[in-house]
């Protein structure tokens, strides 16, 4: 308990009166022992003001805690219980909620690890030779550009994760299920946008491969028409990744007659760099809300919800293209945050 600076100071003024401690306390302006012990500190030190309490010893050192750093960078996987035994074998007894605590300190708090496709080093350098090619280009520069990709939706949880609130004894309360399936039914579908808006979506037909001859009836039925809607004559390029079906020797011959400037080359393993990816995932949570239960109505609120995206997002999108370069030259080649 601590007593404030205005008690402390009546109980000395009683005392320099000639009060004894029983007498100060029969006024019950604080207990006995308290009283006893300010008087005893004033004697002592001269002084009305309370000594902190230095409380328990810290078990470690500034040099023991640098270690346990050290050891947590070389594996930022390593769980704090592990992190304890490793310290312990270096010296230092502590348990793992004393390791959680030193981390914190230093600034290394437990999150869930960001999912990026594995970087080879060829995937490095592609990287970095695009993004030097394209890194005087600006938002501008990019808004002639039309992004494509292929994008899987799957049934019953596209995006993995969805949290609820509920109270005690309700974890298995249906509300409060996410319900899940051995093998979830999986539309695939081909989508592209520009700075213009968002243009054609079409989906895979069941049972049906996406190969060249599929890639090529999309690109004549679907991005052609796109493009003469949202650029007409004007000067464009066109974006897709390296997938088997776009590299096929038909779909490069057919681009070539239908006189279509590629961007790139694309580099791989980069869904960073290309902002439709952005949009997928945006749509795949606005999906996963409206919780559909069969594929024909998944199929139905992806259309839905492809042509509700707005003019600003596309915008944005389409405007962080000098920055996703910039930040991949930056960290030489490694993922950006988009």
């Amino acid at each position: 308990m601590v007593t404030s600076k205005e008690t402390r100071t009546v109980i000395i003024a009683l005392h320099k009166n000639g009060l004894t401690g029983k007498e100060i306390a029969a006024r019950k302006i604080a207990p006995q022992s308290t009283i006893y012990r300010i008087i005893k500190n004033f004697k002592e030190r001269g002084s009305i003001v309370a000594i902190k309490a230095s409380g328990r010893p810290r078990k470690t050192s500034k040099r023991q805690d640098r270690l346990l750093k050290v050891f947590q960078l070389r594996d930022r996987a390593t769980g704090s219980a592990e992190l304890a035994q490793e310290w312990q074998q270096a010296g230092v007894s502590a348990s793992a909620r004393t390791v959680r605590r030193r981390l914190l300190e230093q600034g290394l708090v437990s999150r869930r690890a960001a999912k990026k496709p594995l970087l080879s080093r060829k995937n490095i350098r592609d990287r970095l030779i695009f993004c030097k090619r394209y890194r005087e280009w600006t938002a501008e520069d990019w808004g002639k550009v039309i992004f494509s990709d292929e994008s899987p939706f799957r049934l019953f949880g596209t995006s993995g994760k969805q949290l609820v609130q509920r109270r005690q004894g309700e974890r298995y309360h249906q509300s409060c299920l996410m319900p899940t399936v051995k093998h979830p039914e999986t539309i695939h579908v081909w989508g592209c946008f520009s700075a213009k808006g968002v243009g054609s979506l079409t989906v895979l037909p069941k049972n049906t491969a996406m190969n060249k001859e599929w890639y090529q009836n999309v690109l004549r039925e679907q991005l052609l028409p796109t493009v003469q809607k949202q650029f007409g004559d004007e000067q464009w390029l066109f974006q897709h990744d390296g997938a088997p079906c776009h590299k096929a020797k038909v779909i490069s011959n057919w681009l070539r007659e239908q006189n279509i400037e590629i961007l790139g080359p694309w580099p791989g393993n980069s869904p960073d760099l290309n902002p439709i990816e952005n949009l997928w995932s945006i749509i795949k949570r606005r999906v996963d809300k409206r919780k559909p239960r069969n594929s024909d109505k998944m199929q139905a609120l992806i259309v839905q919800e492809w042509t509700a995206i707005s003019q600003d997002l596309v915008q944005k999108l389409i405007e962080s293209m000098p920055g996703r370069i910039a930040e991949v030259l930056k960290k030489r080649g490694q993922h950006c945050k988009y």
